[in-house]
């Protein structure tokens, strides 16, 4: 299994919660990468949202895009 690249917009709601923290020390395969913007349309000043190895990710909460975003890792 290679590297798996999660890339949060320093503007989405996700980041109300570490998930580089929560991610990295749960997945070590997993780098988590702070962007200006992810030119996802300003998508990330109404959903938390993150790209996981390029696929768009997003709920309603950042609690529920988390876990989204490990159910995602555990597909790769």
């Amino acid at each position: 299994m290679g590297i798996i690249l999660v890339e949060i917009c320093e503007g989405s709601l996700i980041n109300t919660i570490d998930v580089e923290a929560e991610l990295e020390s749960r997945y070590p395969e997993v780098a988590v990468i702070s962007n200006e913007c992810l030119m996802a349309c300003g998508l990330c000043t109404y959903s938390p949202f993150a790209m996981v190895n390029g696929k768009r990710i997003f709920a309603k909460t950042p609690e529920a895009c988390l876990e989204k975003i490990k159910q995602q890792l555990k597909r790769n």
